[in-house]
């Protein structure tokens, strides 16, 4: 087992004889997943060794490698809960449990680590699933504190990205709490004609700076907005120690999937510093040619990045 160092350490892995140096970022070392990452896929994996059938709405996390060896082992990603074929799993009806023998083991929902609305919650319990709550616990702080805003009266901002399974839930939660809600990426995107009260979340694995810069253009605009600062402190960590790594190499290669939004987020913060990011999700997109006036080479990746592919992108670049 590797041994894990602080979040702001990186360390010198190897020198070959051609001196190009490779930075691991500590996320590499302590195998790329955090916790709540590992904690759904755990989750998924207990109810794949319980022998039942199981079903993810919408990829448990965002890494196609690993959402593919989990359909393999048994746990399939549906597009929603309609999707689920099961002869129980009429709503409302009464006979479903007894159904139940008949039709095989009750199948298992496990609720990403994203979350969902709370209609779908409701949709799969009607329905008579099993659920297994994988929400990451940063979410499900970010879902009470919508509802807690738009419960007060306040006109809810969720900065974060629009269609994002995450923001999705925090404005479906607030929306059931009866507010009003926008969600906007970015200062420009504040709708007009606002008052108080308002309040402001933020989808978990947003950029510090950008709640702040939307923080700041609300007050500039007259508002006073009550803020819950939602944003996962290991994501930000994860950014700042990712960007401090990124400005002492020549090339910096973030290993995880395109549609993972922390992931991306690392990418990006990494490219203000170091212009040469390589954000990959395999070996098989990256050109030694690339490297070949690098001395020095950071390594990080995403929370949902598992073992094998940081190991095999580690290899590749020894290789070098």
């Amino acid at each position: 087992m590797r041994e894990q160092i602080a979040f702001f350490d990186f360390f010198e892995s190897f020198v070959p004889p051609r001196e190009l140096r490779l930075l691991l970022h500590d996320a590499v070392v302590t195998g790329g997943a955090l916790d709540v990452k590992q904690r759904a896929l755990d989750m998924a994996d207990e109810v794949i060794a319980d022998g039942s059938r199981a079903y993810t709405l919408g990829p448990l996390i965002h890494n196609p490698q690993v959402v593919a060896d989990l359909a393999a082992r048994g746990a399939e990603a549906v597009g929603s809960v309609e999707d689920i074929c099961w002869e129980g799993a009429a709503a409302g009806d009464a006979s479903a449990e007894g159904s139940a023998s008949a039709a095989g083991d009750v199948p298992a929902v496990v609720i990403r680590s994203h979350g969902v609305t709370p209609q779908v919650l409701a949709a799969v319990e009607d329905r008579g699933f099993s659920v297994v709550d994988a929400t990451c616990p940063h979410v499900s702080r970010a879902q009470h504190a919508a509802a807690e805003l738009a419960a007060e009266g306040c006109r809810v901002i969720v900065v974060g990205e629009a269609g994002h399974p995450e923001v999705e839930g925090l404005t479906a939660w607030a929306e059931e709490a009866g507010g009003k809600v926008d969600v906007v990426a970015a200062p420009e995107e504040i709708p007009e004609g606002l008052y108080d009260p308002v309040g402001v979340v933020a989808q978990t694995t947003q950029r510090r700076e950008n709640l702040e810069a939307v923080v700041a253009a609300l007050r500039e605009a007259g508002l006073e907005p009550i803020v819950k600062n939602t944003i996962c402190s290991a994501t930000r960590q994860r950014q700042e120690a990712a960007a401090d790594l990124a400005s002492a190499v020549d090339a910096m290669v973030v290993i995880g999937g395109r549609n993972s939004s922390n992931t991306t987020r690392l990418a990006e913060v990494c490219a203000l510093t170091c212009p040469r990011t390589f954000h990959i999700e395999s070996t098989d997109e990256l050109d030694p040619e690339a490297f070949a006036d690098c001395r020095r080479v950071g390594v990080t990746a995403g929370a949902s990045t598992p073992e094998n592919q940081i190991a095999a992108v580690e290899a590749f670049l020894r290789a070098l």
